[in-house]
């Protein structure tokens, strides 16, 4: 068996060798620099959801964002790889959900006919469980949640990944097809952005474009004015956008309403259209869509 498994990677190899697109070929690339080949799953677009530290609200950026895309009509995919904290099943409602195979494919949880989602936060036995993996076992998750699920043919997979720059975001680089970008978010306030910025930097050493940088918690709406309160500054995420040379995507405020939302597992984009932080959140969308087909 040993002997068969060497002579088939050996054809592989010379299949690639002889081939005139070997040049340009994302596996006969990979297989040149020793990188895993890449998942066939069929997506148009891979945006990955990063900070640079935690606390920033990137989980409730992704949900909205992957909601809001697929409200618009986008077939899209919301993968959560916060492997040691998968809050997405949280802030979608469906916690309870459990995995299901059909034939040899994981099915993931059909949150609208265009939204699917998959978690590690589905294959534990509670919310309290931790997970104790080193990095290998973690690029096996994130490869299975890649090749192994039926996702069809998606036209966003949306990825939440978790704070800083380790495995997680380095495997779903070298593994997933047609990564188009990476929305980096940040709050408004010094040490957020300086955190930002080695997100943006750390992607683009990896020939990844940042698509945008949102400012999230951008002033605190008051719940009985509807007024703006400055409590983490402001403009801090428009001023680093500036400095690196990247697209802005928008701000979204701090809304109570939104924090509310996220605990009750109701994405805050299918409450009031009239909310300004709603807007927010669909002009943020709209925006990325611009620059993604631009």
């Amino acid at each position: 068996m040993e002997d068969q498994k060497h002579s088939k990677e050996e054809e592989c190899d010379q299949e690639c060798d002889s081939c005139p697109s070997a040049a340009t070929c994302d596996t006969a690339q990979g297989k040149a620099k020793g990188l895993p080949e890449k998942s066939k799953i069929d997506v148009k677009h891979v945006i990955l959801v990063l900070s640079g530290k935690g606390g920033v609200g990137k989980s409730t950026v992704s949900v909205n964002l992957a909601f809001a895309l697929s409200a618009h009509g986008y077939k899209t995919g919301l993968m959560d790889l916060d492997i040691h904290g998968p809050n997405v099943p949280k802030m979608l409602g469906i916690e309870d959900q459990k995995l299901t195979t059909l034939g040899n494919m994981i099915q993931p949880i059909r949150m609208t006919g265009n939204l699917s989602v998959i978690s590690m936060g589905f294959l534990l036995p509670d919310a309290s469980t931790p997970v104790i993996w080193r990095g290998p076992m973690k690029m096996s998750a994130i490869s299975q949640f890649l090749s192994d699920v039926d996702w069809g043919p998606l036209d966003f997979l949306v990825v939440d990944l978790p704070p800083g720059t380790g495995d997680e975001a380095l495997s779903i680089i070298q593994l997933a097809p047609n990564v188009t970008g990476a929305v980096i978010v940040t709050t408004p306030q010094d040490v957020a952005t300086m955190d930002a910025m080695k997100a943006t930097k750390f992607v683009e050493k990896l020939d990844i474009p940042v698509v945008g940088i949102v400012e999230n918690m951008s002033a605190l709406v008051c719940p009985h004015c509807q007024g703006e309160i400055d409590l983490f500054g402001s403009g801090g995420g428009k001023r680093i956008a500036e400095e690196l040379g990247v697209p802005f995507l928008g701000s979204i405020p701090l809304d109570p309403e939104m924090r509310k939302a996220g605990d009750e597992g109701k994405p805050f984009v299918i409450r009031s259209r009239d909310s300004p932080t709603w807007k927010s959140v669909d002009a943020v969308m709209e925006e990325l869509v611009r620059v993604v087909e631009k």
